[in-house]
């Protein structure tokens, strides 16, 4: 049997890491600037991670749901404090995209409506309901379009409301960030206009922080740098750093009900246990803090070119635009410079770093950036 080719690799196989730091199986060392896809959070291979989940696997192992586990209200107890929303619900899955179904779901159970805004150049994952709002025409089949979906364009508030007028909208959903659509954030104030829109005619908020959450902008949720509390948060990614876990923050507006929503490896121990360890080692090691500043580092010293058109984005999720395509700039910073990275469509890099990055590891980058830049 082969495995089903529906995805490009490099011819790089990882044996080990630690931090930021990838070796191969020739022994090559690399320097990772995508934490596969921001998941990440902490550093591969952190101790302290490595020792939880040890521990727990020694303990009980993986059993899932029907009955109490005391990780995940530890989980949604801390999460609550450290995120902000101590007064919101926590409902836990396997991955980002699950996380955006479930909250479109919930919306869809609030309203008793069926429509859904999202925007274009989103990407909010690849279950039935995240693909058809996602704005990518390449991978939504006949299933994915039967789904009731209007798409505007980020930061335009008068088009979300000529749709919000129409009376049949669930939930508008943003992306904290955009990721896969190329680094675009929403201002503040486009954020605050999506709220108010969505209170005066009764839609459901939901912001997907899948790609921006878990501090990767330097606030704990990007959208937080404009001061809203949404319905519903989506959560994955660096949530657990790699172990695959979700979820969704809902707001206390919303009324559980027995069976609205379920999953059978949501919540496990050993999720629980990784999950719980991520934010301990963000707490203790200002790893929020961190991710801004040598963020922001990393974006202000990005070699002034000629090739270049723009950079984008905040803290640790960063997105070089060109004005070419980048696929031989990438290669070249992969097999010449030994750093990985990521691309948004064919002209961006996309720099997705552990949020444990160093500012010496940023200036690793930059140089060997400048470097190729100058071939």
């Amino acid at each position: 049997m082969e495995l089903f080719d529906v995805y490009s690799l490099f011819d790089v196989t990882p044996v080990r890491a630690e931090a930021c730091t990838i070796w191969d199986d020739k022994g090559q060392e690399y320097l990772d600037l995508y934490g596969g896809h921001a998941v990440i959070s902490v550093g591969h291979s952190h101790p302290a991670y490595v020792a939880a989940l040890k521990e727990q696997l020694e303990r009980i192992g993986f059993y899932s749901n029907s009955v109490r586990n005391p990780l995940q209200e530890e989980l949604a107890h801390r999460l609550g404090e450290m995120s902000g929303y101590p007064d919101y619900s926590l409902f836990l899955d396997n991955s980002g995209a699950e996380s955006n179904e479930n909250a479109m779901k919930l919306a869809s159970f609030h309203t008793g409506k069926d429509r859904i805004i999202a925007f274009r150049r989103s990407f909010h994952g690849r279950t039935s309901g995240a693909v058809a709002v996602t704005d990518n025409p390449t991978i939504v089949s006949p299933f994915n379009a039967n789904h009731k979906v209007s798409f505007c364009d980020l930061n335009d508030a008068e088009a979300v409301e000529a749709v919000l007028k129409g009376g049949d909208v669930a939930g508008v959903i943003v992306e904290g960030i955009q990721g896969c659509g190329g680094i675009h954030v929403p201002t503040p104030e486009f954020l605050k206009a999506l709220s108010e829109l969505c209170d005066r005619y009764g839609a459901c908020l939901i912001l997907d922080e899948v790609q921006s959450g878990y501090g990767r902008s330097g606030k704990f949720f990007a959208h937080q740098w404009a001061g809203i509390r949404p319905d519903v948060i989506s959560m994955g990614k660096g949530i657990a750093n790699g172990f695959p876990c979700g979820g969704i923050l809902i707001s206390p507006k919303f009324k559980a009900v027995k069976g609205m929503l379920g999953t059978t490896f949501g919540g496990n121990y050993l999720a629980m246990a990784a999950a719980n360890a991520v934010l301990d080692i963000i707490s203790s090691e200002k790893l929020v803090e961190n991710a801004y500043e040598v963020g922001e580092y990393l974006k202000s010293r990005i070699p002034a070119s000629d090739r270049i058109a723009e950079v984008r984005g905040r803290g640790l999720m960063l997105g070089i635009e060109f004005n070419e395509p980048v696929a031989e700039i990438r290669k070249k910073l992969l097999f010449d410079e030994h750093i990985f990275t990521g691309v948004a469509g064919k002209n961006m890099v996309r720099l997705l770093a552990p949020l444990c990055l160093s500012r010496a590891e940023a200036d690793i980058f930059i140089a060997s950036l400048a470097k190729v830049l100058a071939q």
